[in-house]
């Protein structure tokens, strides 16, 4: 997966840094995101999920807001209406290369943005919130005793997250005349809500706020035990999984034409996490899974393992073949399951290598056949599961070309 550093003008002309996570095959949509309150484009949740959308296809670019992070501006003079002007002004980055984004994804304070954000930005298909507040001003819940010194002095300095921070009185009026709920009410795009039951910076009751100020389609997802920041690496791959699962569902994505010599379309798999196993796998735009290991062998037992897959794919296969005759013939076949068991066992027929037997890959597989059929119509069925497509390509064996991409 290839990622671009860029930058381009924000609200005030200043250059703001962003990156550009983007796809390594056939780019189907695009992303933008935006992060919390004081923080950056590079926090983990946002990377474990702009890596994720990127693996199915659809391109992300997160960027720092005015200020922040490694982008031009100071940000003692932003306020939450110029991060909501910042994120148009991605968008129009975006949509001048081409890539317009047809979904929003914004964390904390960056949730509250995006939602105002999306009634200017036309090609908007779809928004998510994470941990999102419904009232911008519950931001200032953070600034404490330093309230009253900046109302008495127009500024003051306070401490988030162990940084100091210069807060002007533009940034507490702004966001305290910005009212979410008429923008929410005529959003008109699919919205899915997730928040933290245990969040104890930007309550649940914010969740539950602007899930019932949004008309639908909308969606609501609990994130169990993360805390505000998303930072345990399994509450960011959940986040990412599930807002990849839902993004399919509402973002219009271009869908490519298979290449010649594949008319299946390409199945592409790549590393979730450098670190283990963990694997994601898309084939096209709307089939998403992950492929891991067990514990045992190193793995972390996130999704099945490759010879899992190739069990599924020949009981899937001797299902299909088993239904299409019996549908054919008129049987009354109510129901057909497969269970498929892989092991390695020893080859009767081969000769033994520098003393050692060989062992062959073993499929065993049971077919189960529900309905009124006769003992004929059930033997003949077992034989028809012989003839499954996946079946014979592995009695035959078949060839693999591999080559590295230029």
């Amino acid at each position: 997966m290839g990622m671009e550093r860029i930058s381009f003008p924000g609200h005030s002309g200043g250059k703001l840094a962003a990156r550009l996570d983007m796809p390594d095959g056939p780019h189907l949509g695009t992303a933008l995101m935006a992060h919390c309150f004081t923080c950056s484009k590079d926090i983990p949740a946002s990377r474990r999920i702009a890596g994720r959308l990127a693996a199915m296809g659809i391109a992300v670019l997160r960027f720092d807001f005015t200020g922040l992070g490694h982008s031009e501006g100071e940000f003692e003079n932003t306020t939450f209406s110029s991060n909501v002007d910042d994120l148009v002004a991605a968008a129009g980055y975006l949509a001048d290369r081409g890539m317009a984004p047809s979904m929003l994804v914004g964390h904390s304070l960056g949730g509250a943005a995006v939602l105002k954000a999306a009634g200017q930005i036309p090609s908007v298909k779809a928004v998510v919130t994470i941990g999102a507040p419904f009232d911008p001003e519950h931001v200032t819940h953070n600034f404490g005793d330093a309230l009253d010194s900046i109302k008495t002095d127009g500024s003051a300095e306070v401490q988030l997250g162990g940084r100091p921070f210069t807060i002007k009185q533009d940034f507490v009026e702004d966001v305290a005349a910005t009212a979410l709920a008429p923008a929410i009410g005529s959003l008109k795009r699919a919205l899915l809500v997730m928040h933290a039951p245990l969040d104890n910076v930007v309550g649940i009751e914010n969740a539950t706020e602007i899930f019932l100020a949004a008309k639908h389609p909308k969606s609501f997802v609990t994130l169990d035990d993360a805390d505000h920041l998303v930072t345990n690496p399994q509450d960011a791959e959940y986040a990412a999984e599930v807002i990849a699962a839902w993004a399919g569902r509402y973002m219009d994505l271009e869908v490519p034409a298979p290449p010649p010599g594949a008319p299946e379309g390409v199945v592409r798999v790549s590393e979730a996490d450098p670190a283990g196993f963990l694997q994601d796998v898309n084939s096209g735009p709307y089939h998403h899974t992950v492929a891991d290991e067990p514990l045992a062998y190193g793995g972390t037992n996130k999704g099945m393992s490759p010879y899992g897959f190739l069990a599924s794919g020949l009981g899937a296969c001797t299902s299909m073949t088993v239904r299409m005759y019996a549908r054919r013939k008129g049987w009354p076949l109510a129901h057909v399951s497969v269970d498929v068991t892989h092991d390695k066992v020893h080859a009767q027929d081969a000769e033994a290598v520098n003393g050692t037997e060989l062992k062959i890959d073993q499929f065993t597989r049971v077919v189960h056949l529900v309905g009124d059929l006769t003992t004929e119509q059930r033997q003949r069925l077992l034989e028809i599961a012989d003839k499954c497509p996946v079946h014979r390509t592995l009695e035959r064996g078949a060839k693999v070309v591999t080559s590295l991409d230029d």
